[in-house]
C-alpha cells in the first residue's frame, strides 16, 4: 500500500473539484466525516463513494459514532443513540446492550459506505473524569468497561465496520478537555495499570486512537508523541493494531500542524488524523506524516483484512430486543 501516512477530512457534504484534485494526489490512507458532510442517506452515500474515488481503492471511511454527544449521524433519517455510559447503566444486561448497539450501529453505517467508527471509547469513567469525556465512557471499572467495550467492538465487527479503540492508553485520569488544553496526569505507572487494562483486554482489535494526555511518570511530551508512551502501548499493553493519533487540531498539541503529524509519526504512531477540512493545515499533515512505512503497512492491511460482509440478521428483532435494555431471548444462540 502507498499513499500518505494520514486520514483527512474534507468541508462539505459533496466533494469540490479541487478537493479531489486534491486527494487524489495526496493519497491519503482513509477519510473521516463529520456533521458537516452529512445531510441525507443519498447525499452521504455519493459522498463516500466520491471520496474512495479521488484515490482509487477501497479506502476507509471513519466516523465519530459514539452516542450522546458524539454521532455525527443523526434524526430524521438515523437513531439518536443514548451516551454510552448512560445505556450502559440503565440496562439489564449491560454487555449483550453494547452488542447490540454497535451491531445496529454497524448496520446504519454500512449503508451509507462508511465502514470505521471511532468507538467504543475505552477509557474509565472516574468522579473527576473531565465531563467533554465522562458520559461517553462505558463503565466504572475496568472489567465493566473491559467487558462492554469488547462487546460493542465484536458487534461492529460483525456488522462489517472496524471498531477503533479510544483512547489508548486512557483518558479517563484526565481532569481537562484536550480539545482545549493539555491534561495531565501525574501518577505513577503502576497506579495506572487499571487504566491500561480494558486496552489489554482488547488489543487484538484492528485499530486504536492516542490520548493527548501527559503522562508525566513517562514523559514531558503528550502521549501521541511521546516514543515511551508509544512504546507502552505497544509492549506493555501489547496493541499491535493500527494507531492512529487523535485528531492533529486539538489543543492539546503544540506546534504547526506539520511539526504534529511528524513528531506523531516519529513517535510510533502509523498514521496522523486530521478532522477539520481546511485544506493548508491537511496539506501540511500530508507533508509532515509522509508515506506510511512497512510496519505501517503491515498493521494497515491487517486492519482492513477484517472488514468483512456483515451476515443476514433480523435487524427488527435486535432492535426489538435492544428496546427491551437488552433482555435476551432465552434461546439466543448469541448468549
Amino acid at each position: 500500500m502507498t499513499g500518505a501516512a494520514c486520514i483527512l477530512g474534507c468541508a462539505g457534504p459533496l466533494l469540490s473539484r479541487d478537493e479531489r484534485a486534491f486527494f487524489r494526489d495526496a493519497r491519503p490512507w482513509g477519510f473521516i466525516l463529520f456533521a458537516r458532510n452529512v445531510a441525507d442517506p443519498a447525499q452521504l452515500t455519493r459522498l463516500t463513494a466520491d471520496l474512495r474515488e479521488t484515490v482509487g481503492r477501497d479506502a476507509p471511511v471513519l466516523v465519530d459514532q459514539e452516542g450522546g454527544r458524539v454521532q455525527r449521524l443523526r434524526p430524521p433519517y438515523w437513531r439518536d443513540w443514548p451516551a454510552p455510559l448512560d445505556a450502559a447503566e440503565s440496562a439489564a444486561d449491560p454487555v449483550r446492550t453494547m452488542w447490540l448497539r454497535g451491531r445496529l450501529l454497524a448496520h446504519e453505517l454500512r449503508a451509507v459506505g462508511i465502514d470505521a467508527n471511532c468507538a467504543p471509547c475505552c477509557d474509565i469513567a472516574r468522579f473527576d473524569t473531565h465531563p467533554f469525556l465522562r458520559n461517553r465512557c462505558l463503565g466504572t471499572d475496568a472489567d465493566s468497561v473491559a467487558a462492554r467495550a469488547c462487546a460493542m467492538a465484536e458487534g461492529l465487527l460483525a456488522g462489517g465496520v472496524l471498531p477503533i479503540l479510544k483512547h489508548i492508553p486512557g483518558h479517563g485520569r484526565a481532569t481537562a478537555d484536550s480539545h482545549h488544553a493539555l491534561p495531565v496526569v501525574t501518577l505513577g505507572i503502576d497506579a495506572l495499570a487499571e487504566d491500561f487494562a480494558p486496552f489489554r483486554a482488547l488489543r487484538d482489535m484492528p485499530m486504536a486512537m492516542t490520548a493527548h494526555v501527559r503522562y508525566a511518570a513517562l514523559d514531558n511530551a503528550p502521549g501521541t508523541v511521546s516514543e515511551p508512551v508509544i512504546d507502552l502501548v505497544r509492549n506493555r499493553i501489547g496493541f499491535d493494531g493500527l494507531l492512529m493519533t487523535d485528531d492533529l487540531s486539538m489543543n492539546a498539541l503544540g506546534g504547526t500542524i506539520a511539526e504534529r503529524a511528524a513528531r506523531a509519526i516519529a513517535a510510533g504512531c502509523d498514521i496522523a488524523l486530521h478532522c477539520n477540512g481546511d485544506r493548508a493545515e491537511a496539506a501540511a499533515c500530508v507533508a509532515g506524516a509522509g508515506a506510511l512505512s512497512p510496519a505501517a503497512t503491515r498493521r494497515a492491511d491487517a486492519a482492513l483484512a477484517r472488514r468483512q460482509n456483515s451476515a443476514e440478521v433480523d435487524i427488527a428483532a435486535l432492535e426489538a430486543e435492544l428496546a427491551g435494555h437488552g433482555r435476551a431471548r432465552p434461546d439466543d444462540p448469541d448468549r
